[in-house]
């Protein structure tokens, strides 16, 4: 991976839906958690989009805005926000220049056929930048991943 906790992410983040650069300075002071997922509209993605949008809430409550990354366009991410209501940004990185660069672009296997694409990881980011937590693609559960983002806050705290 290129990005470990204690580093500093990127600038530059991509494009979002809306055809905006999206860029880390513009969530200075707030926290953020950065998801990279494979493909709009697929069971595991849907189920994951889905999970964060029914705790989007309380996400926020605990100080954290959502990012989602995908190599999607922007009108797949458009149609993908619309079809589940999802009330977050998706970064539209079709060059995969962000994948390449949090080292996420990777040979995968379904049904034993390999293939190149993005491993399921989520950043968790403080006020600063600096990544402070990361689920990588063998720790998240989809369909239960924001349940799982809150449980390591609670964990967190209760060690403060």
């Amino acid at each position: 991976m290129a990005f470990n906790i204690g580093d500093k992410i990127p600038q530059v983040l991509g494009i979002d839906q809306d055809g905006k650069e999206v860029r880390s300075d513009e969530y200075a002071g707030k926290k953020f958690i950065l998801y990279f997922y494979p493909k709009d509209n697929t069971p595991g993605c849907s189920a994951e989009a889905c999970n964060f949008r029914d705790n989007f809430y309380e996400l926020r409550h605990e100080g954290y805005e959502i990012v989602g990354v995908s190599v999607d366009d922007v009108d797949s991410h458009n149609k993908f926000i619309e079809k589940y209501e999802l009330p977050f940004r998706l970064i539209s990185d079709k060059d995969k220049t962000l994948v390449n660069e949090f080292g996420l672009w990777a040979e995968k296997t379904f049904a034993g056929r390999k293939y190149m694409g993005t491993l399921r990881t989520t950043f968790l980011v403080d006020e600063e930048g600096v990544i402070e937590h990361i689920f990588t693609s063998k720790e998240i559960k989809a369909k239960d991943h924001a349940e799982q983002i809150l449980e390591w806050l609670n964990k967190k705290s209760a060690n403060k």
